[in-house]
């Protein structure tokens, strides 16, 4: 395994990074099977696992931090908070009450004294980021948090958090993990060269696209996956899935496997660091990792240009933010008085 650096942190991660979100109850529940999955991944090489506190309510956490125990010093461990981990309207978001709770919690789960990498899951439109910087920065100078990160936001949320970390002395996120795959490339337009500007690191996710780019999901076949029922949507999007079509026939001249495409294509480009792998079985990490001596050539590359065009996404992003301004009607639309031109 060859290994990158996070940004300009020093910190050397490897260009897979083990996703935990499918340890426990909304994947693989059994936790020693799991902890089986990460240690194979980490005997082949990863240094680098990405969880959250929201994946199965803490589960996914409580996992990682038993495999973790003996081998945690060769190991960089990132996880986020933001998303709701109760009904109590204070157990998420990105206020200075809830991340000092948030981050004592997460150690606590995994059985460690540190974070590598602590991450903002989603912005929050109600929440000032200097309160959310200041919070961060008191627990990297507390020794809990080691470097900070962003997930999911926009360019332009990016740039006011490095500014304001500049403007009052905070600290800065050093990370941003966005969607990336071929069929969702809107991040090459502006976030990734954002974050090569500011020097910050990129861990992926979704670079298989919910699935869609593994190949099993194909135009006119049915199939009775969990994916489809849970977003019938994205998974039976046309324009999707005629681009995998299309795909699979470039990864059969290349000699490949449509998955092994699509990971060597999300750690090809310059401004990623890392991609995010998401194994829910020991089969589908073996899988993954038979892929990861795959380099694409620049004939292939530009296939997949010709097929989805640099910068633009094929149909909508699963799970991506929503600014108020586009989810809440009132702020898109004046009073019907002031409406009319005349």
């Amino acid at each position: 395994m060859q290994y990158r650096t996070l940004g300009k942190t020093g910190i050397k991660v490897s260009p897979y990074c083990l996703g935990a979100m499918m340890f426990g109850a909304v994947g693989n529940a059994d936790h020693e099977d799991s902890i089986r999955i990460i240690h194979k991944a980490l005997d082949a090489g990863i240094n680098f696992i990405d969880t959250a506190d929201f994946y199965s309510r803490g589960e996914s956490e409580e996992i990682v931090g038993k495999a973790l125990k003996g081998r945690r010093d060769d190991v960089v461990l990132a996880t986020k908070a933001n998303l709701p981990m109760g009904t109590d309207p204070n157990q998420q978001g990105n206020s200075r009450r809830w991340l000092v709770r948030a981050v004592e919690d997460s150690l606590r789960r995994l059985q460690t004294d540190y974070i590598d990498l602590f991450q903002i899951h989603r912005p929050a439109p109600d929440t000032d980021i200097e309160e959310t910087l200041s919070a961060l920065t008191d627990l990297v100078r507390a020794g809990k948090i080691r470097a900070i990160g962003s997930s999911t936001f926009p360019v332009s949320e990016i740039v006011e958090a490095q500014w304001v970390a500049e403007k009052r002395g905070l600290a800065r996120f050093r990370c941003e993990q966005p969607s990336y795959s071929i069929l969702n490339r809107s991040i090459e337009r502006e976030v990734l060269p954002t974050c090569e500007k500011y020097g910050m690191g990129v861990m992926v996710w979704s670079p298989l696209s919910m699935g869609l780019l593994t190949g099993r999901y194909r135009k006119g076949q049915q199939t009775d996956s969990a994916r489809v029922r849970f977003n019938p949507g994205y998974m039976t999007d046309a324009g999707k899935l005629d681009a995998v079509e299309q795909l699979i026939i470039v990864a059969q001249e290349a000699g490949l496997s449509l998955t092994h495409m699509a990971m060597a294509f999300a750690i090809a480009h310059p401004g990623v660091t890392s991609a995010n792998l998401g194994p829910r079985t020991m089969a589908q990490l073996d899988d993954l990792l038979a892929g990861a001596g795959v380099a694409l050539s620049d004939e292939v590359l530009d296939k997949i240009d010709q097929i989805v065009a640099p910068g633009t996404d094929v149909g909508p992003l699963h799970a991506g933010y929503n600014p108020p301004a586009i989810t809440q009607f009132r702020l898109r639309r004046r009073p019907d008085a002031e409406r009319a031109a005349a």
